[in-house]
Formats: structure tokens, C-alpha cells, sequence
């Protein structure tokens, strides 16, 4: 079993996280630990709008990455309410690794600069974002927030600098940061299914820690050890159903590999079978 032990306390810890109170935070309103506010980044020569969920976070304070590690709170949109959205694309800058009471968790502090590009459904009428974020922010203690947040962006914004460095902060893909293999093998776990990853690929600098994720909501992940052997990488880790109804088919297809490390995180989509 590959962190199985942590699994389970992870699961623990969002459990009792689940029942503390939620602090509802409204867009400009002084919120502590954490506020939120729509940047504009103008339009794109794809027709296409350009924005960001600007997060600033109390001192000392820190808020999870879209897979948080062993006993975080995984972030989740809502767009209800928002006008003339197609589809909505979110860049994910390069988190940090932290230990928290002995848990491994992946996030940010001070400050998340969250770009999202927005398709209008129809491009001859303006656009809306309207919804709230749900996540966890932690300190001394961990306690769940929702962000609300509604704008009419401006199409004739410029380019905003906030913006150009959170994408151009974004791990690398596969082929920029030289991986010239990802190989996944899969076999029954104790309570679900385990993967091992086995990625050629140049060192990212320092301990290298691995993600990865699914790429369903029908399966959950285990902590992922990660090994360096020469040019070749190894990560493991166990998925285990969601739901006592859940499938545990796993698409390497789908399975999304993030390597952190000290000089860079590469961004790894889909593997082979092996």
C-alpha cells in the first residue's frame, strides 16, 4: 500500500474540516484571512477573455493548490450566475511543497494569482463572472472559506502584468522540460488500484516530489512516493473509489503527473502503458 496510512488521515482531517464553520467572504469587503478580487487582462487574439482570481492571503497564512496533498482542502468554482461564459480554462502557477503536522500539503502563501481564460458563448455580447471559490486556508488552524466574487470585465483592458507572470510561472509541459518517456503500470491495491509512473526525464533540481492525479472525480488518490533512479523518475501511488459506487477503471490517458522541484515543476499529461 502506498501511503494508505496518510490516505485515510487525510481523509480524517476533511472530514472534521467539513464540519467547522464556513466563513463567507464577499469580493472587497476587508475579509480576513483572505480576500479576492477579478483582474483584467483585456482579450486575446483568440477572441478569447483574459483574467485571473487574485488571492491575497493574510501573513502567514496559505491556501491549497487543485490537488493538495495528504491533509489539504482541494479548491472548487462555482460559475453560477455568470453571463455568456462558453468554457472557462484555468492555468495553475507552480505550487509549493509544505509540511504541515507532519503531512505533506500543496499550496501557496501570501498571494495566488489565478489566470482564467473565458470563451464567450456568444462574442457579439458582453461578458459576466459571477460565482464563489470554496477553499481551505490555513495558519495555526485549518478552516474552510467561500469567495464571492462578481465583474463585467473590460475588453479594453491591457495587458496586466500580475497576470503575465502567474502564466509564465506555470510548470513546464512534457516536451519543454525534456521527459522523453512516461510509462504507467498499473495492479490491484488492498483498496483500490495502484500506479506506478516510470518518467525519463532531466532532474528538476533538489528532492523532486511527485502528483498524481486521476484525471476523474470518481477516484481519489493516495500520498504519491516519489524515487530518482538516474534519468529515470519512479512515483507511486494507490487511487482508491470516491464512492462505495464508484468505478475504479483508471485511463492513462487521463492521468495527470506533476513534478515539483527546486528548479522547476513539469507538467506531465496522459502515459503509456507498461
Amino acid at each position: 500500500m502506498f501511503g494508505l496510512a496518510r490516505l485515510k488521515s487525510a481523509v480524517a482531517a476533511c472530514a472534521v474540516l467539513a464540519l467547522m464553520p464556513v466563513a463567507t467572504v464577499q469580493a472587497g469587503a476587508s475579509p480576513d484571512p483572505v480576500q479576492i478580487e477579478i483582474l483584467d487582462g483585456g482579450m486575446t487574439k483568440r477572441g478569447t477573455y483574459m483574467g485571473a482570481l487574485r488571492l491575497t492571503l493574510d501573513s502567514g497564512w496559505k491556501t491549497y493548490w487543485r490537488a493538495p496533498g495528504d491533509a489539504g482542502i482541494p479548491p472548487r468554482f462555482s460559475w453560477r450566475g455568470s453571463r455568456n461564459i462558453g468554457d472557462v480554462s484555468m492555468t495553475w502557477p507552480a505550487p509549493e511543497v509544505f509540511m504541515t503536522s507532519g503531512y505533506r500539503t500543496i499550496g501557496y502563501h501570501d498571494q495566488l494569482v489565478l489566470p482564467i481564460e473565458i470563451t464567450p458563448a456568444n462574442p457579439a455580447k458582453p461578458v459576466r463572472i459571477k460565482g464563489r471559490m470554496e477553499l481551505g486556508v490555513c495558519k495555526d488552524v485549518c478552516v474552510p472559506s467561500e469567495l464571492s466574487f462578481d465583474h463585467r470585465p473590460d475588453p479594453e483592458a491591457g495587458r496586466n502584468p500580475a497576470i503575465v507572470a502567474a502564466l509564465a510561472s506555470r510548470p513546464y509541459s512534457a516536451q519543454e522540460a525534456g521527459v522523453s518517456s512516461a510509462i504507467c503500470s498499473l495492479s490491484p491495491g488492498s483498496y483500490g488500484m495502484r500506479v506506478e509512473a516510470q518518467i525519463t526525464m532531466p532532474s528538476a533540481g533538489g528532492e523532486e516530489v511527485a502528483v498524481i492525479e486521476p484525471g476523474t472525480p470518481h477516484l481519489m488518490a493516495g500520498e504519491t512516493s516519489t524515487e530518482r533512479r538516474g534519468s529515470i523518475l519512479l512515483a507511486r501511488t494507490e487511487f482508491m473509489p470516491a464512492t462505495s459506487n464508484s468505478p475504479t477503471s483508471i485511463d492513462r490517458s487521463k492521468l495527470r503527473i506533476t513534478v515539483l522541484g527546486r528548479s522547476h515543476s513539469v507538467d506531465i499529461k496522459g502515459c503509456d502503458a507498461g
